[in-house]
């Protein structure tokens, strides 16, 4: 047991996958400061990839790489599902400012989300993102008036019901030839492009464009006619997994030059097994955004997967004698070996509003490093 990452991870690793089993426990991203802190100073890590919209993001990167705004707007406008709210995500992106305030901009930390700019039950209408990049390389194209009303593409029927949804529909198809020569164009323009803006104007273009071309693919998945609903939401979460890790793999190629980077999201999606989950009375499996940067990059990539005992936050009450969390240690959080951990059984006290997975087989067998919170 240690609370020392350097005893777990080495200085070659180039990704950290640190999962969280629940979002609503906030002492998770409380040791996740710790752990980021611990790897920039012993393994010269210069990025944090966060579970939130890549594209809200960018505001917060603007805030602790280059100082623009403040930290109340990077809060407000940075990130995704509302965690812009939470106190040690407050903490993080105040800290990671005040470290690069005295750096140079090859030292300073890089702040990324590598989700989509969606949320569970609703996806946006991939207009602005589209608009974004045309505007960007300064093209004559009306998307507004192909892509049409966006609550057309927002609303929860859009997602949830095939028939209700605009992903395959003429409009749909068009936009997606707009996207695919827009993307085109932003390579074949990029010498000239780069040399009259900057390059990080072009990557923030490229972005945007990345995440309006998800969201069609995302809609376009939205509207197929697959039943039963279970094979349905199993499907749409291996769609968003997949562009997570397409995310994540563009910014690896961005950062792989500058260190390595620690990645904090929930256990199913940075495993890399396949992701099974007993949800909404349906048995949901996908391949997670863990388990398809594992299998298709060069770079080394670890995982340490949370687990947690008792929480008043989510009202999650001791776990059972003979259960996997009752075997770990009581003092305070640790991080050990997933292969220390005794057999034992899963816990099942846990209930669906609290978001708990507590550790099971499958998570102990895939997992390199287990990060216990008592």
């Amino acid at each position: 047991m240690s609370q020392d990452i350097r005893d777990f991870v080495s200085a070659s690793v180039d990704i950290v996958a640190y999962g969280e089993p629940t979002h609503q426990e906030p002492a998770f991203a409380r040791v996740r400061n710790e752990l980021f802190a611990q790897l920039v100073s012993s393994h010269g890590f210069r990025s944090i990839v966060l579970e939130t919209d890549r594209v809200a993001g960018l505001a917060v990167n603007d805030y602790v790489f280059d100082g623009v705004g403040t930290l109340d707007d990077a809060l407000r406008t940075g990130f995704s599902h509302g965690f812009g709210e939470l106190t040690f995500n407050r903490e993080l992106v105040s800290w990671m400012r005040t470290y690069n305030a005295s750096r140079p901009p090859a030292e300073r930390l890089t702040f990324y989300g590598y989700d989509t700019p969606m949320e569970t039950m609703s996806a946006p209408s991939p207009r602005p993102y589209l608009e974004h990049a045309r505007d960007y390389l300064g093209v004559d194209v009306d998307i507004a008036a192909v892509a049409g009303d966006d609550t057309r593409w927002s609303r929860t029927e859009a997602v949830m019901n095939y028939a209700e949804s605009p992903g395959l529909g003429a409009d749909a198809v068009r936009l997606r030839t707009i996207a695919d020569d827009l993307l085109v164009r932003l390579h074949s323009a990029a010498p000239g492009q780069i040399a009259t803006t900057s390059l990080a104007a072009w990557r923030r273009a490229k972005v945007f464009l990345t995440a309006g071309i998800a969201l069609l693919r995302y809609h376009a998945q939205c509207a197929q006619p697959v039943e039963p609903m279970d094979t349905r939401v199993s499907a749409l979460g291996g769609t968003r997994d997949a562009l997570m890790a397409e995310n994540l793999l563009s910014i690896r190629e961005t950062e792989r030059h500058r260190g390595g980077t620690l990645v904090f999201s929930h256990n199913r999606h940075l495993q890399r097994v396949e992701s099974v989950l007993d949800m909404w009375n349906m048995k949901l499996t996908w391949s997670s955004a863990g388990a398809i940067v594992n299998a298709t990059s060069d770079e080394t990539y670890t995982f340490i997967a949370g687990s947690l005992g008792a929480s008043s936050a989510i009202g999650l009450a001791a776990p059972p004698a003979g259960t996997y969390e009752a075997a770990l240690p009581t003092s305070d959080w640790s991080l050990l070996p997933a292969a220390s951990v005794p057999s034992a059984t899963v816990r099942t006290d846990t209930t669906p509003p609290q978001g708990y997975f507590p550790l099971d087989p499958d998570t102990l067998d895939d997992a390199d490093t287990i990060l216990h919170i008592p």
